[in-house]
């Protein structure tokens, strides 16, 4: 098959398909979908090298293992192939293969509303932790409900989206804390001025 020297900047796969057939002097029978074509490869600087050659080797080279707290592991990798045995005249196709992260087990949690339900409504709870969840794009929230006669939210979800619901009554519970120092403090102001008057 036929070898050349590549110096690739990076970039998209179609740019390095019209590299290659700059590089080669040949046409390169490429397909590449649409939901790829805006993929960024890296850099690749090849001395003597063939098509088949470059691609096996960009291949193992976007290779991408991560491993979950969960134990759980997502591999990504994309490359050109072709079937059967490559030639200079096959057709290659890019793709792009991404296997589904691991999901977490759920699990339920119960929360003690009780301590502020004094100062703010249940929905106003509910509102922030949900708003919460919308703006990180969470398209499978966890459920709330909450029990009245105990005063408990009960949550049954994945443990790292319940972690926000803890941030929110953390956030909560120090902005009272702030706000009994204020009354604290007003009221000894109060009680001076009064002692001063008399």
């Amino acid at each position: 098959m036929t070898r050349f020297d590549l110096n690739f900047p990076g970039g998209t796969p179609n740019a390095l398909v019209e590299a290659i057939e700059k590089a080669s002097g040949k046409p390169l029978n490429a397909i590449i979908p649409d939901e790829h074509a805006n993929t960024l490869l890296p850099a690749l600087k090849m001395n003597a090298v063939t098509v088949p050659q470059l691609f096996a080797a960009l291949g193992e080279a976007s290779r991408k293992i991560v491993t979950f707290k969960n134990h759980g592991v997502q591999e990504t990798s994309y490359a050109f192939r072709t079937q059967p045995q490559p030639t200079d005249d096959s057709i290659w196709h890019f793709y792009f293969v991404q296997s589904n992260s691991p999901q977490e087990s759920k699990v339920c949690q119960f929360f003690q509303l009780a301590p502020y339900l004094d100062t703010y409504k249940i929905e106003d709870i509910t509102t922030a932790i949900e708003t919460g969840w919308k703006m990180l794009g969470e398209t499978e929230p966890p459920e709330i409900k909450f029990h009245k006669d105990t005063k408990l939210l009960i949550a049954v979800g994945e443990p790292s989206k319940l972690v926000l619901i803890q941030s929110v009554l953390t956030q909560l519970k120090q902005e009272k804390s702030m706000e009994t120092k204020v009354r604290e403090t007003s009221s000894a102001a109060k009680s001076g001025e009064k002692t001063g008057k008399q």
